[in-house]
């Protein structure tokens, strides 16, 4: 344990507490005087235990690297580690990249515990043997924790067993039991959406459902029905601005065999309704607009300067090494009114930079886009997707996905701001490269369609400044408008998903029920592991 003057100051020493979400903690002892315990299941570097007893109003703490257990005849190594404040007791989420400690933890085991044979624990720990009777909703009798010595990393080496008592069970693992005490979620739940509630009411595939409302409400069934209301033009009062809107009844998006044309009047509705949703992807960022003023079945152009016109509210960046002749002022949609605005510009497609304009040369995102060629199936593409799923989870990066809303998909891999592009995109090129070797037979590396012979190509290079992809749930320029929607990993084996299959009719809907997957790339901050440039490729399953 620390010194009884500053019992957390190892703690405090460790971490940075501007970027860690860990409690700071003092040490006041819990309400009733009675001691606690929790024990966390924890991914850091390493998956290990860690089993703390409330003692002397800290946390006193062990990480226990194959967990605790219940079977009298095992004997689990224990290293004592720094003690932690008392709010770590119901601690549950993600600790950042590059902070100590860094990964996810859940709560795997809550109670309280009594010591057996002292009235002093904390004069037991010093002395080098504890005996603590656990009460738990897993662990329960009494456990013996014995001091061995300093081990390889100058940390004390404890042993930790349990006695043969009544609740003593032969060949009981940890591992058998892996969620939450708490919130019933894994780790890979937790890590991947730990700022949303879990609904067990609903398949684990779907259970993450946001807990936090859109920044902005929607509008309101008066404002749509005065939208629904207005001419070929006219003035729309919502969010809080009167917007000037244009050609309202013009067919934007052609007709699907199964829907009729989208009008502009349609698109505008749908940017109001998803902007409290997509906000967080574009806020802060330059932003690329494709726009297509005659409508997605016309040529449409790669737009960047805002425009002269443009209201004064709109939120701006001035690039400022931009050279001569090169884009000047873009636009940075930071609320629902911008993101109308452009949707009546014929903006039909939203492409957020991967760098914010505070730091515009340090991505914050790594992207990988899996662009079929002409003879890619849909198959290709959902084994191709399914190899760069497996290939994040053996690097225990995380990394989300979105069908394209066109013929692909793309993946978005959240990163602690620091990297330069060309450290993203040698890293992009290196992970693509190892899965295309598992595959060659699928894919190309040239960058022209006509000289893939309609091969795939795992295209690494928009890692780049400038260079974007598609926004979440932003629109695709084509018939019936889809969208790209974020999915979870699991629904790449779902026999109805198509890379097109939400449009901009259908999207709201599963939203409403599903929440958004994508939303843990905003809560994210991960440092990319190393790769080896020479291909080892990720074994496809059954090879």
């Amino acid at each position: 344990m620390a010194t009884r003057s500053d019992p957390l100051a190892a703690y405090h020493r460790k971490r940075d507490f501007a970027r860690t979400p860990e409690p700071a903690g003092d040490t006041a002892p819990g309400p009733d005087g009675s001691p606690r315990f929790v024990v966390q299941r924890h991914r850091a570097r390493r998956l290990h235990y860690d089993l703390r007893l409330e003692i002397a109003g800290v946390l006193v703490s062990w990480a226990v690297p194959r967990g605790p257990t219940l079977d009298p005849h095992a004997r689990r190594m224990a290293v004592h580690v720094e003690d932690h404040p008392i709010e770590y007791l119901n601690f549950e989420g993600v600790i950042p990249a590059g902070q100590y400690g860094g990964g996810d933890v859940i709560v795997w085991d809550i109670g309280h515990w009594d010591p057996h044979g002292t009235d002093d624990p904390a004069a037991a720990v010093a002395a080098g043997e504890l005996h603590a009777e656990l009460f738990g909703q897993r662990l329960r009798g009494r456990f013996v924790f014995i001091r061995r010595g300093a081990g390889n990393s100058g940390r004390e080496e404890w042993l930790l067993l349990h006695k043969r008592d009544e609740y003593a069970v032969q060949g009981w693992d940890p591992e058998d039991h892996p969620t939450s005490v708490l919130s019933g979620r894994t780790n890979d739940e937790v890590r991947a959406d730990p700022e949303f509630t879990w609904r067990s009411d609903l398949p684990p595939d779907r259970a993450a459902v946001p807990v936090r409302a859109p920044e902005e409400a929607p509008p309101g069934e008066d404002e749509l029905t005065a939208l629904a209301s207005l001419g070929e033009s006219g003035t729309w009062e919502v969010f809080g601005r009167g917007l000037r809107l244009t050609n309202l009844n013009k067919e934007l998006f052609p007709a699907r065999p199964d829907s009729p044309a989208v009008t502009k009047r349609e698109l505008i509705r749908y940017a109001a309704r998803i902007a409290g949703t997509v906000l967080p992807y574009l806020r802060g960022r330059a932003l690329n607009m494709h726009r297509y003023p005659d409508g997605a079945g016309a040529k449409g152009f790669w737009h960047k300067q805002l425009p002269d016109h443009a209201p004064e509210w709109i939120a701006r960046w001035r690039n400022p090494d931009g050279d001569p002749g090169e884009t000047a002022t873009y636009a940075v949609v930071d609320s629902p009114a911008t993101l109308v605005w452009l949707a009546n510009f014929g903006a039909l497609e939203w492409h957020p930079w991967t760098s914010a304009t505070a730091a515009p040369d340090r991505p914050d995102y790594v992207l990988l886009d899996i662009d079929p060629g002409l003879d890619t199936t849909w198959e290709d593409v959902r084994l191709l997707a399914g190899l760069h799923r497996d290939a994040l989870a053996h690097l225990n990066v995380l990394g989300r996905a979105k069908v394209s809303g066109r013929r692909g998909v793309q993946i978005w891999i959240p990163i602690t701001a620091g990297p330069s592009f060309s450290d993203t995109r040698s890293w992009a090129e290196a992970l693509s490269r190892n899965i295309g070797a598992v595959v060659p037979e699928l894919v190309s590396w040239k960058w022209e369609k006509r000289e893939r012979a309609g091969l795939a190509r795992l295209d690494y290079t928009q890692n780049a400044v400038n260079k974007t992809l598609v926004a979440p749930y932003s629109p695709r320029a084509a018939a019936g408008a889809p969208v790209s929607v974020p999915i979870e990993w699991a629904e790449l084996d779902d026999p109805e998903l198509r890379p097109d299959r939400w449009t901009i009719r259908t999207v709201l809907d599963r939203l409403a029920q599903h929440g958004d997957p994508f939303r843990a790339v905003l809560t994210t901050s991960q440092a990319l592991p190393r790769l080896s440039s020479t291909p080892e490729p990720v074994r496809r399953e059954g090879k």
